[in-house]
């Protein structure tokens, strides 16, 4: 698993080649927010399929494969279980390094329950 620590105005795209880089898999899986042309090359470069919807302005719409894109959910479960943890949901930690200990440690305990697997 790799995350990283931003603020909450900062769009998910501008992250996401940074977390993608150098990772092998057969895809990726986001929602329209990651539907930029620059990532998508990216991750074409890399040999993995995008499983990310189109956004409605694009002109040329991508096939999208709807079983693939349905497993996506587990990934949106894992963090509402993860929002069950108040510390990490109100965010009380006054550091960003405390913080992100808050968010390993409950995403720790998620995987340790079995709820992952």
């Amino acid at each position: 698993m790799r995350y990283l620590l931003t603020g909450g105005q900062v769009a998910d795209i501008t992250q996401a080649s940074e977390l993608v880089a150098g990772l092998q898999g057969g895809a990726v899986t986001g929602d329209r927010a990651y539907d930029s042309d620059a990532f998508i090359e990216q991750l074409e470069g890399s040999s993995m399929a995008a499983v990310i919807p189109s956004r409605a302005n694009r002109k040329t719409p991508r096939r999208l494969d709807h079983e693939r894109y349905a497993r996506r959910n587990l990934i949106e479960r894992f963090f509402g279980r993860v929002k069950a943890f108040r510390r990490v949901a109100t965010r009380y930690d006054k550091t960003a390094a405390s913080y992100t200990s808050s968010f390993v440690l409950a995403a720790t305990l998620l995987e340790l329950s079995g709820w992952t697997r």
